[in-house]
Protein backbone atom coordinates (compact mmCIF):
# COMPACT_ATOMS: atom_id res chain seq x y z
CA UNK A 1 0.00 0.00 0.00
CA UNK A 2 1.12 3.40 -1.05
CA UNK A 3 0.65 6.48 1.55
CA UNK A 4 1.41 10.22 1.39
CA UNK A 5 1.59 12.28 4.37
CA UNK A 6 1.67 16.17 4.15
CA UNK A 7 2.14 18.21 7.52
CA UNK A 8 1.78 21.72 8.18
CA UNK A 9 3.79 23.08 10.37
CA UNK A 10 4.95 26.68 12.12
CA UNK A 11 7.70 29.24 11.00
CA UNK A 12 9.64 28.06 13.99
CA UNK A 13 9.96 24.66 12.86
CA UNK A 14 11.44 25.08 9.56
CA UNK A 15 14.51 23.66 10.34
CA UNK A 16 13.58 21.06 12.13
CA UNK A 17 11.91 20.31 8.88
CA UNK A 18 14.74 20.46 6.77
CA UNK A 19 16.53 18.11 9.21
CA UNK A 20 13.60 15.67 8.96
CA UNK A 21 14.46 15.79 5.02
CA UNK A 22 17.85 14.84 5.59
CA UNK A 23 17.61 12.08 7.82
CA UNK A 24 14.12 10.76 7.93
CA UNK A 25 15.63 8.22 5.33
CA UNK A 26 17.73 6.03 7.80
CA UNK A 27 14.80 5.79 10.04
CA UNK A 28 12.29 4.30 7.23
CA UNK A 29 14.37 1.72 5.93
CA UNK A 30 14.64 0.16 9.26
CA UNK A 31 10.79 -0.28 9.48
CA UNK A 32 9.92 -3.54 8.88
CA UNK A 33 7.69 -3.86 5.45
CA UNK A 34 8.82 -0.16 4.20
CA UNK A 35 9.75 -0.94 0.65
CA UNK A 36 9.79 3.04 -0.82
CA UNK A 37 10.34 6.25 0.97
CA UNK A 38 10.99 9.40 -0.15
CA UNK A 39 10.87 12.80 1.80
CA UNK A 40 9.46 15.81 -0.29
CA UNK A 41 8.47 19.56 0.20
CA UNK A 42 5.90 21.18 -1.62
CA UNK A 43 4.91 24.28 -3.37
CA UNK A 44 2.29 26.16 -5.70
CA UNK A 45 3.90 24.23 -8.94
CA UNK A 46 3.06 27.40 -10.93
CA UNK A 47 6.62 27.45 -11.64
CA UNK A 48 8.80 24.71 -10.35
CA UNK A 49 11.06 27.29 -8.98
CA UNK A 50 12.68 28.10 -5.62
CA UNK A 51 10.20 30.83 -5.50
CA UNK A 52 7.42 28.22 -5.53
CA UNK A 53 8.07 26.74 -2.74
CA UNK A 54 5.92 26.73 0.51
CA UNK A 55 8.34 26.31 3.81
CA UNK A 56 5.36 25.15 5.75
CA UNK A 57 4.12 22.11 4.52
CA UNK A 58 6.44 18.82 3.83
CA UNK A 59 5.81 15.13 3.70
CA UNK A 60 6.86 11.84 2.52
CA UNK A 61 5.81 9.14 0.14
CA UNK A 62 6.16 5.54 1.61
CA UNK A 63 5.12 2.07 0.26
CA UNK A 64 4.63 0.09 3.08
CA UNK A 65 3.27 -3.70 3.98
CA UNK A 66 1.72 -2.80 7.18
CA UNK A 67 0.32 0.57 8.02
CA UNK A 68 0.03 0.13 11.54
CA UNK A 69 3.72 0.01 12.07
CA UNK A 70 4.80 2.79 9.90
CA UNK A 71 2.39 4.57 11.73
CA UNK A 72 4.55 4.19 14.76
CA UNK A 73 7.87 5.03 13.25
CA UNK A 74 10.14 7.33 14.58
CA UNK A 75 9.71 10.10 11.65
CA UNK A 76 5.65 9.75 11.20
CA UNK A 77 5.78 10.26 15.63
CA UNK A 78 8.28 13.12 15.06
CA UNK A 79 6.61 14.80 12.09
CA UNK A 80 3.19 14.75 14.35
CA UNK A 81 4.65 16.80 17.28
CA UNK A 82 6.03 19.48 15.17
CA UNK A 83 2.51 19.97 12.87
CA UNK A 84 -0.05 21.96 13.44
CA UNK A 85 -1.77 19.86 11.02
CA UNK A 86 -1.65 16.52 8.85
CA UNK A 87 -3.26 14.95 5.46
CA UNK A 88 -3.07 11.31 5.14
CA UNK A 89 -3.52 9.72 1.76
CA UNK A 90 -3.80 6.03 1.46
CA UNK A 91 -3.54 4.98 -2.28
CA UNK A 92 -3.66 1.82 -4.15
CA UNK A 93 -1.71 2.04 -7.62
CA UNK A 94 -3.43 1.76 -10.56
CA UNK A 95 -0.53 2.28 -13.47
CA UNK A 96 2.80 3.45 -13.10
CA UNK A 97 5.38 3.56 -15.60
CA UNK A 98 8.97 5.00 -15.03
CA UNK A 99 11.29 5.27 -12.48
CA UNK A 100 11.86 6.95 -9.29
CA UNK A 101 15.60 6.37 -8.02
CA UNK A 102 16.24 4.00 -10.13
CA UNK A 103 12.57 2.06 -9.46
CA UNK A 104 9.49 1.86 -9.97
CA UNK A 105 8.18 1.71 -6.64
CA UNK A 106 4.08 0.94 -6.87
CA UNK A 107 3.20 -2.44 -7.63
CA UNK A 108 0.04 -1.99 -9.73
CA UNK A 109 -2.97 -3.87 -8.68
CA UNK A 110 -5.91 -4.69 -11.62
CA UNK A 111 -8.21 -3.06 -9.38
CA UNK A 112 -10.48 -0.39 -11.07
CA UNK A 113 -11.98 2.62 -9.70
CA UNK A 114 -15.28 4.65 -10.08
CA UNK A 115 -14.32 6.95 -7.18
CA UNK A 116 -11.33 9.89 -6.76
CA UNK A 117 -8.26 9.06 -7.89
CA UNK A 118 -4.70 10.47 -7.17
CA UNK A 119 -1.68 11.43 -9.83
CA UNK A 120 1.89 11.78 -9.13
CA UNK A 121 4.28 13.16 -11.25
CA UNK A 122 7.91 12.73 -11.31
CA UNK A 123 11.04 14.04 -12.91
CA UNK A 124 14.60 14.43 -12.51
CA UNK A 125 15.47 17.44 -15.09
CA UNK A 126 18.64 17.72 -16.93
CA UNK A 127 20.62 21.04 -14.90
CA UNK A 128 21.09 22.42 -18.50
CA UNK A 129 17.36 21.81 -19.83
CA UNK A 130 15.90 23.80 -16.24
CA UNK A 131 15.43 26.98 -17.85
CA UNK A 132 13.78 25.59 -21.07
CA UNK A 133 11.62 23.36 -18.63
CA UNK A 134 10.35 26.59 -16.46
CA UNK A 135 9.22 28.52 -19.73
CA UNK A 136 7.10 25.52 -20.57
CA UNK A 137 5.40 24.88 -17.16
CA UNK A 138 3.10 28.10 -17.02
CA UNK A 139 0.54 27.51 -19.73
CA UNK A 140 -0.31 23.77 -17.88
CA UNK A 141 -0.25 24.77 -14.61
CA UNK A 142 -3.22 27.02 -15.66
CA UNK A 143 -4.38 24.39 -17.91
CA UNK A 144 -4.40 21.51 -14.54
CA UNK A 145 -6.18 24.44 -12.61
CA UNK A 146 -8.93 25.53 -14.64
CA UNK A 147 -9.42 22.00 -15.19
CA UNK A 148 -13.29 20.41 -14.82
CA UNK A 149 -12.68 17.59 -11.81
CA UNK A 150 -9.68 18.45 -10.12
CA UNK A 151 -10.18 18.61 -6.11
CA UNK A 152 -6.59 20.03 -5.37
CA UNK A 153 -3.25 19.83 -6.45
CA UNK A 154 0.13 21.08 -5.71
CA UNK A 155 4.46 21.01 -6.54
CA UNK A 156 6.05 18.37 -5.25
CA UNK A 157 10.12 17.89 -4.98
CA UNK A 158 13.00 16.43 -2.99
CA UNK A 159 15.09 19.30 -3.91
CA UNK A 160 13.98 22.85 -4.69
CA UNK A 161 15.75 22.74 -8.32
CA UNK A 162 15.68 19.78 -10.71
CA UNK A 163 13.64 17.05 -9.06
CA UNK A 164 10.49 18.29 -9.69
CA UNK A 165 6.04 16.53 -9.57
CA UNK A 166 3.05 17.17 -8.66
CA UNK A 167 0.31 15.53 -6.39
CA UNK A 168 -2.87 15.87 -8.09
CA UNK A 169 -6.12 14.71 -6.26
CA UNK A 170 -9.41 14.00 -8.99
CA UNK A 171 -13.31 13.67 -8.80
CA UNK A 172 -13.00 10.70 -11.61
CA UNK A 173 -10.91 8.62 -13.30
CA UNK A 174 -12.40 10.18 -16.62
CA UNK A 175 -11.21 14.15 -15.21
CA UNK A 176 -7.65 12.88 -15.12
CA UNK A 177 -7.82 11.06 -18.47
CA UNK A 178 -9.43 14.43 -20.26
CA UNK A 179 -6.55 16.46 -18.75
CA UNK A 180 -3.78 14.50 -19.95
CA UNK A 181 -5.13 13.73 -23.18
CA UNK A 182 -7.13 16.45 -24.32
CA UNK A 183 -5.57 19.47 -22.60
CA UNK A 184 -3.65 21.53 -25.45
CA UNK A 185 -0.69 22.69 -22.81
CA UNK A 186 -0.22 19.53 -21.40
CA UNK A 187 -0.09 17.64 -24.88
CA UNK A 188 2.29 20.22 -26.03
CA UNK A 189 4.57 19.69 -22.86
CA UNK A 190 4.27 16.28 -23.45
CA UNK A 191 5.61 16.61 -27.41
CA UNK A 192 8.32 18.98 -26.12
CA UNK A 193 9.53 16.72 -23.46
CA UNK A 194 10.10 14.03 -26.01
CA UNK A 195 11.72 16.27 -28.22
CA UNK A 196 14.04 18.13 -25.60
CA UNK A 197 14.68 15.39 -23.48
CA UNK A 198 14.50 17.78 -20.68
CA UNK A 199 14.51 14.24 -17.85
CA UNK A 200 17.27 11.84 -17.31
CA UNK A 201 14.47 10.21 -15.29
CA UNK A 202 10.47 10.21 -14.83
CA UNK A 203 8.05 9.23 -13.40
CA UNK A 204 3.75 8.85 -13.98
CA UNK A 205 1.90 7.27 -11.61
CA UNK A 206 -1.86 6.93 -11.08
CA UNK A 207 -3.80 5.47 -7.69
CA UNK A 208 -6.78 4.90 -6.42
CA UNK A 209 -8.04 7.01 -3.47
CA UNK A 210 -8.58 4.53 -0.68
CA UNK A 211 -8.73 6.69 2.30
CA UNK A 212 -8.40 9.99 3.15
CA UNK A 213 -7.72 11.94 6.13
CA UNK A 214 -7.50 15.35 7.70
CA UNK A 215 -6.10 18.24 5.52
CA UNK A 216 -3.30 20.95 5.54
Amino acid sequence: MTTIYLWKIRSRHILLATLHMAVDRFFLRKVPGVTFYKSIGTGSGEKFTPSDANPLVWGVVVVADDLSVLEKSRPIKSWRKISTSELRLILQPLSSHGAWGGINPFVVSDKSTEGKVVALTRARIKWRKNPMFWRAVPPVTASLHGQPGLLKAIGIGEAPIGLQGTLSIWQSADALRTFAYKSAPHINAIAATQANKWYSEELFARFALIEEQGSI
